[in-house]
């Protein structure tokens, strides 16, 4: 039965380690009042000794700081365990004049029964304690704790960065910010934490004063004894509680200096330090030489100095060799040099990043979630609007500084070529006139960057004027989001690489395996898939029905090797992705045609080569094209709607490529592409007379 018991009280404290915990900090505060038998005293001062020696070593063996995170609570701990320990053990040397036979063995076998002398080793202790370690250690503590909150920004912007990059996943990130806010509150807790060290330290003199002179006073008025005898035997009591509460102290505030001292290692530091101390051998043979010289010199012992010389000769020879061993050799100068003309290291340098945004000096606040910048999350959402939207997935985005870039101004950069740039000013909102504001208001002028459009810069001040005004008003980040978003829009075809479309048409398949096989290799190759989705970006047309879009090109892919028919006949079966894209399903639609006669001038015209088909108009022909349709969009844009033209299937594609030179954003759909219940109303037509 009893063994029984035992085994329930242990798998009660295994499952319940917080009870322990909670009881062992109560029974700290009742040693404090009720008075404790001295063999218990023996056997908890020897606790307390054995913890302190426990949480050294952990200290040496662990990795980093926040594998002991735990760190500053135990600090407290440990803390009010002695100073319960050392109100127990005053309380025993007051009353009994014997507190335990620890404490007694302190102090007549430790400092030899010489009162003096454990005086004299208490208070070196005290001071090694308290000046040097303790103080040194919160000192330090303060410095990391000031240092680790002032770098938090910095931190936490470089892991948005890194997954806008797509170098870590969203777990990862999350795991880095969450190590980032441990590491910041462990030496915030260390902070505070150290100065229970600092006050244990002072605590332990204002004991040992105490206990000198009560005991003396108690010796010499209560218990009859001599002045001679009450000293002795108080000091020695003394002298050994001070001693048994000092040394786990000093281990203690040891503990503390290493766990804040060591931020920059990553092993435990045993390992480091062998590591680092013996990663020099010159130093070694240096200090070997030294040693030898002080052996020679008149006057000094010669044996200490040529056994330490000899020792620290063999350990600096051995870890040279074995070094060479490891490197496989010295290289010699020339094999050096042979080795910086290999290829390799110059591969490194000739990559560049899809899309790129840099920003001058004074933009970089942008990019700090320490001072509020929002962009990474704003170029995140963009990124993941652009799947929703288009179906296509856009790389990685680099933000980088550009110290060469006027302060206020920003780049966009696609495959290491500028697009785009604008100007922005973080003080400042950006006022756009809708074509409805009621009145004017005051401000720099400048033009929108995403379309063009005329604008203000005003400060905070002129905000509510300007949205009572009428005016859309934006921050400086939602006018850079929107400009990469435009950009990203009109250049997304540009984007889609053929790894890229691999990775479409691997998601296809976990889906619809047998439509990516029937297509794939044989069918289509992945080139010409990645054409057709391309020549349906360049045009806005979103690839998110991807299965659609793989079906047909499935049923042509053996009978038509025309990669813009294909394109068209695919377009059709998009129609009603086509016409929702394009809002043509609000009413009656305002659109241009074509005149017949110039679709069969434009068929005529077509010339196909091996690199393609093109058009041969004569350039009279082309300037009367662009005029009228550009006087015939205005009738449209006047109606506050998309302008769109509407011309015959076969060709839709010559003349889209005829006008996206002058009018890139023209929208020019087939009557096939459009569903047949949207009603169109037409506003001109387009022809050669």
């Amino acid at each position: 039965m009893p063994s029984g018991w035992w085994n329930q009280i242990q798998e009660a404290l295994r499952k319940n380690p917080d009870v322990l915990v909670a009881g062992a900090v109560v029974l700290m505060v009742v040693m404090m009042v009720i008075p404790l038998p001295t063999a218990v005293l023996d056997l908890l001062l020897a606790l307390n000794l054995t913890m302190a020696l426990l949480v050294l070593l952990v200290t040496m063996y662990m990795g980093e700081p926040l594998d002991f995170s735990i760190f500053p609570s135990l600090l407290l701990m440990t803390t009010l365990f002695r100073l319960a320990l050392n109100v127990s053990s005053t309380r025993l040397i007051l009353l009994q004049g014997y507190a335990g036979e620890i404490i007694r063995t302190f102090g007549q076998f430790v400092v030899g029964g010489n009162p003096l002398v454990g005086f004299v080793v208490f208070a070196i202790l005290v001071v090694i304690q308290f000046v040097v370690i303790t103080r040194g250690a919160e000192r330090v503590a303060e410095v990391a704790a000031r240092f680790t909150l002032d770098a938090m920004p910095g931190k936490q912007m470089s892991i948005d960065a890194d997954l806008n990059a797509g170098l870590i996943t969203d777990d990862e990130a999350r795991k880095r910010r969450l190590d980032v806010e441990r590491e910041a509150d462990f030496y915030g807790a260390m902070d505070g934490a150290s100065k229970f060290v600092k006050g244990d330290a002072i605590a332990g003199i204002v004991i040992t004063i105490i206990n000198l002179a009560g005991g003396f006073v108690t010796g010499v008025l209560q218990q009859g004894m001599g002045f001679s005898e009450a000293l002795s035997t108080y000091s020695l009591l003394t002298v050994g509680d001070g001693l048994v509460s000092q040394i786990p102290a000093l281990l203690i505030s040891t503990a503390t200096g290493i766990i804040v001292t060591r931020a920059a290692s990553k092993e435990n530091l045993g390992a480091d330090l062998v590591a680092q101390l013996s990663s020099q051998p010159r130093a070694l043979f240096i200090a070997a030489g030294v040693l030898l010289f002080f052996a020679v010199v008149p006057g000094l012992p010669r044996v200490p100095f040529l056994v330490l010389a000899l020792v620290t000769g063999i350990l600096a020879w051995t870890l040279g060799r074995s070094m060479v061993r490891e490197k496989g050799g010295q290289k010699t100068l020339e094999e050096e040099r042979e080795a910086g003309r290999r290829p390799e290291d110059v591969v490194s340098l000739i990559g560049v990043d899809p899309l790129e945004i840099e920003l001058g000096y004074g933009l970089l606040s942008l990019a700090d979630p320490g001072e509020e910048g929002n962009i990474l999350d704003r170029v995140v959402s963009i990124r993941r609007r652009m799947a929703t939207e288009l179906g296509l997935l856009v790389p990685p985005i680099r933000i980088r500084d550009n110290l060469s870039l006027p302060a206020s101004t920003y780049i966009i950069k696609l495959w290491g070529t500028e697009i785009a740039r604008g100007e922005l000013f973080l003080d400042k909102y950006l006022a756009m006139n809708p074509g409805t504001a009621q009145e004017e208001i005051e401000g720099l002028e400048t033009k929108e960057p995403a379309f063009g459009l005329p604008a203000l810069w005003i400060t905070e001040k002129e905000r509510e004027k300007a949205e009572l005004a009428g005016y859309t008003v934006v921050d400086s980040g939602s006018v850079l989001a929107t400009h990469l978003s435009e950009i990203i829009k009109t250049h997304g075809h540009e984007l889609l690489g053929r790894q890229e479309t691999k990775t479409l048409l691997d998601a296809v398949r976990e889906d619809y395996p047998a439509l990516v096989d029937e297509l794939l290799p044989d069918g289509m190759s992945l080139g010409q898939i990645q054409k057709v989705l391309r020549n349906l970006l360049r045009e806005g047309i979103p690839i998110r029905e991807l299965v659609t879009i793989l079906e047909v090109l499935a049923d042509y892919a053996g009978t038509e090797h025309d990669i813009d028919l294909i394109t068209e006949q695919v377009r059709q079966a998009l129609r009603r992705t086509i016409t929702s894209h394009f809002e043509l399903d609000r009413g009656a639609v305002p659109v241009v045609t074509v005149d017949p006669e110039l679709e069969q001038r434009i068929l005529d015209s077509v010339e196909r080569t091996p690199q393609g088909a093109h058009l041969a108009l004569a350039p009279d022909e082309v300037d009367r094209i662009v005029q009228k349709t550009a006087s015939l969009l205005e009738k449209v844009a006047a109606k506050g709607r998309q302008p769109v033209i509407v011309c015959a299937p076969v060709v839709r594609t010559y003349l889209r490529r005829l006008l996206e030179r002058v009018f890139p954003k023209v929208v020019v759909l087939s009557y096939n592409e459009i569903e047949s219940d949207v009603r169109l109303e037409s506003v001109g037509v387009v022809s050669l007379g």
